[in-house]
């Protein structure tokens, strides 16, 4: 069984959201954000994920997934 992505009902997730909505250890949030691989902004001192990052990151693995 698969988990299915919950909606994205907010447009700025914290990293901690963040890791409550993708398969992964806050860890491996960070190593995927260190690559480029997910994008975030800045507000003050708080490092962000927009629902749009998160999504495109989702897109980009289906594309790697596809192109296997």
């Amino acid at each position: 069984m698969t988990r299915s992505m919950p909606a994205l009902d907010k447009p700025l997730y914290r990293i901690s959201e963040a890791v409550e909505l993708l398969p992964y250890s806050r860890s491996k949030v960070y190593q995927l954000i260190s690559a480029g691989r997910i994008r975030t902004v800045k507000e003050g001192g708080t490092r962000l994920i927009t629902a749009h990052a998160i999504a495109e990151y989702v897109a980009l693995l289906e594309q790697e997934a596809g192109a296997a």
